[in-house]
């Protein structure tokens, strides 16, 4: 019998206890990419409410968000915007601060990257706090993009980030959740 959804992914994802710190359980997806089977049916199911629908942009954050978001791109015949760190971009750009767990950093993409009125699906591995997403979106939305979705691979939902999203009227589709952190 076929494995469902939940129990390829839960298969595919490597959990490593007391990493960052101690208390943290990490989410590694790098054993899903390079599952071949877990990742398309992970990609599959992440572009499906889209299909047949006009999707302009996908924008992945940094880092596994760029790998979602183009095979994403890819399957929506969509162009693909990264978003970055700071000082990691060569042209110009617009820039947002985000709230990290324990502090502040921020985030760029290209000013010429999206137009106004363009479609865009936000894509990441994880939402957590939500606030590398929050970031993300608002970056966006103040280009003039209109944020369609955000897509995710895993949601842990004891940490919010999901309300956040969804609080600036963004959906949110996610694949797996773990509870905790």
């Amino acid at each position: 019998m076929p494995m469902t959804l939940t129990e390829t992914l839960e298969a595919a994802i490597r959990s490593i206890p007391d990493y960052p710190k101690p208390g943290i359980v990490f989410r590694d997806i790098t054993t899903l990419l390079g599952n071949a089977s877990a990742f398309r049916r992970a990609i599959d199911e992440l572009v499906h409410p889209y299909a047949g629908t006009k999707i302009d942009k996908i924008a992945g954050v940094e880092a596994r968000g760029f790998i979602l978001g183009g095979a994403m791109s890819h399957q929506l015949s969509a162009g693909f915007v990264p978003i970055r760190k700071k000082g990691k971009l060569p042209h110009e750009t617009v820039r947002i601060a985000y709230s990290l767990e324990y502090g502040v950093d921020e985030m760029e993409m290209h000013k010429d990257a999206v137009k106004a009125g363009e479609k865009v699906i936000l894509v990441d591995d994880l939402i957590a706090t939500g606030g590398t997403a929050e970031g993300a979106v608002k970056l966006l939305q103040q280009m003039g993009a209109e944020v369609v979705a955000s897509c995710f691979v895993i949601d842990l939902p004891d940490l919010g980030g999901r309300r956040k999203i969804e609080a600036l009227g963004v959906p949110v589709r996610t694949l797996i959740e773990f509870e905790g952190d």
